[in-house]
């Protein structure tokens, strides 16, 4: 791994949500976490980066379970100044005809080898501000098209300007993680045409833009991307700014598609794993579409147990994650003792936020991220009586649950409601939890204190995901789907076992079911309770291959190569 970079001016890297601390509820999922990964990878590398966001002073939301299941929510207050810096610095964006005024907080992050990166948390709640506009910056993912398109417009021509303002001028590469801020490009052909209102652009503005973009898909279906209509963009940005994106031909059946503005003006598109880059050369023919695999911060995701058996075998894998691969070498019962110090603290930590007691001896699967349909949190409990049989004949299971549905996502509500209801009918035969808030601080507990990690996505639609990748890092193999990541992680038998069909096939619910309960009543549960130096050689097999390829160290050298440094 390399420890000085070649030589390469900023990447500025935007994204709408970036999880850097459980604490500063900045981020709601997958999206936001690899955003933060991302940001450390490239401080532990000494790339020189900066993070643009908002501030999301209301966060993503404050989840409440009652006890059946029903979410609640309440907004994540949080304080901004107890943990980032306020700057002097204002930039203005013109908003429905008003000039809105915008301030930015810093965030430093500090790597390994002492080298840093800064993030920029955009804050519209200013005195000078309209009070409509002090709450631009308030909710992530909340409120209507119209919010979206005015947080859209702060993070994009907003972060350009406030770059500007803080001197940032030459810029290697303008990174847009997902399309939310799609219209930075806006900005950058403004500044390139440097006449406004303009009349025309050329060939040669729209390519001077796109030498500066690199633009990352995340969604596998196109419904995914936001959608503005013409009139609400005119509204919104003016009819100058409209018919500009007019020019240059970014109007899809009059309306503003934010995927399809960032591709136009990229010159390096990927998708985020091998399987989700055929998936985006197919939706999206017209442009050459490559694939760089997501990964997870490895020291941020590792317990504590597991980062010290590590720094005792290779001290070097928090600056290079590749000596990860060393893991090979580790005796199994030195594995095998880390992991039951990790599951204790995970145990303790649920016995504490709900005041159940879970077995140390028992299997113990984990299942936590979004709570939405296609993720099928509870296709597990799809025969209730045979999850019964499978319990008493191959051996006793646990399961721990986690994970948010969005406020207006009812599918997903019903998913939490489910889960319940069959936590319910299980309860004398498989103990089951629903952890509430699920966020960073509990990921870290939940991703390497379970025994197995369960995914069961429906096929094509798992882009990547990420949370696998943090529970190999600590040992925890895999029971999944063959779709994102895990078609390249899976090795089967090894790093764990797939559920289902080959990843070129559509799911079908009844096999992928039939499957997971043949692979967990005739192998997994099995070896685990009769031949546990054969689980351990697994768990230390997923350290090995799938902890030293699937993080954010090795993520960052890709985009370096292919991306910020390619022309």
């Amino acid at each position: 791994m390399l420890r000085t970079i070649v030589p390469l001016n900023t990447v500025a890297y935007f994204s709408m949500e970036v999880g850097l601390h459980p604490d500063m509820p900045t981020y709601s999922g997958g999206l936001g976490i690899l955003a933060g990964d991302t940001l450390k990878a490239a401080a532990d590398l000494g790339v020189p980066m900066i993070g643009i966001t908002l501030l999301h002073r209301k966060g993503y939301f404050l989840q409440h379970l009652n006890g059946d299941g029903s979410q609640g929510e309440d907004p994540a207050t949080w304080e901004p100044e107890k943990y980032l810096e306020p700057l002097p610095q204002r930039v203005t964006v013109p908003i429905e005809g008003r000039a809105v005024t915008i301030r930015a907080w810093r965030f430093t992050i500090r790597g390994v080898s002492d080298n840093t990166v800064p993030v920029l948390f955009l804050d519209t709640d200013l005195p000078e501000n309209d009070p409509q506009d002090r709450t631009i910056t308030d909710h992530l993912y909340g409120g209507d098209n119209r919010y979206r398109l005015v947080q859209e417009t702060i993070l994009g021509i907003g972060g350009v300007n406030m770059l500007r303002e803080l001197g940032y001028e030459d810029i290697q590469a303008y990174h847009m993680n997902e399309g939310h801020s799609a219209l930075l490009t806006l900005a950058l052909l403004e500044e390139q045409i440097q006449t406004f209102p303009p009349t025309h652009f050329t060939m040669q503005d729209r390519e001077a833009v796109r030498s500066q973009c690199v633009f990352t898909t995340h969604t596998p279906v196109p419904a995914g991307t936001d959608k503005f209509s013409l009139d609400l963009v005119q509204e919104v940005l003016g009819k100058t700014r409209a018919f500009m994106l007019s020019l240059a031909e970014c109007w899809l059946d009059s309306t503003l598609n934010m995927t399809y503005l960032a591709l136009f003006f990229s010159r390096y598109i990927n998708g985020v794993a091998m399987r989700h880059g055929e998936i985006s050369r197919h939706m999206y023919s017209d442009y050459s579409i490559n694939a760089i695999t997501n990964g997870v911060h490895a020291v941020t995701w590792t317990s504590d147990p597991l980062r010290n058996l590590f720094d005792s075998h290779f001290p070097e894998w928090r600056r290079d994650n590749l000596y990860l691969r060393y893991a090979i070498s580790i005796p199994l019962e030195d594995i095998r003792a880390a992991h039951a110090q990790a599951k204790y603290e995970l145990l303790a930590k649920v016995e504490e936020k709900t005041g159940v007691q879970l077995d140390p001896e028992v299997m113990t699967i984990g299942f936590a991220r979004r709570a939405t349909a296609y993720k099928r949190a509870d296709l597990i409990f799809s025969d209730v009586k045979r999850l019964k049989s499978i319990a008493r004949k191959a051996g006793r299971f646990q399961l721990i649950y986690g994970g948010k549905a969005h406020p207006k996502d009812e599918g997903g509500k019903e998913l939490i409601r489910h889960i319940f209801s069959a936590a319910e009918d299980l309860k004398n035969d498989v103990r089951v939890v629903y952890l509430e808030e699920y966020d960073m601080g509990m990921a870290r507990y939940i991703c390497s204190g379970v025994d197995l990690w369960l995914n069961t996505p429906l096929k094509p639609h798992e882009a990547s995901g990420t949370s696998g990748m943090k529970a190999a890092l600590n040992g925890v193999p895999s029971l999944s789907v063959l779709d994102g990541w895990w078609i390249e992680g899976h090795v089967e038998g090894v790093t764990g076992w797939r559920i289902g069909e080959a990843y070129e096939t559509e799911s079908n619910p009844e096999k992928e079911v039939e499957s997971l309960y043949q692979k967990l009543a005739g192998e997994i549960l099995p070896m685990f309770y009769r031949k546990p130096l054969d689980y351990a050689r697994i768990m230390r097999w997923a350290i090995a291959l799938n902890g030293s390829f699937f993080n954010t160290q090795r993520m960052i050298l890709q985009y370096l190569e292919n991306a910020y440094l390619a022309r």
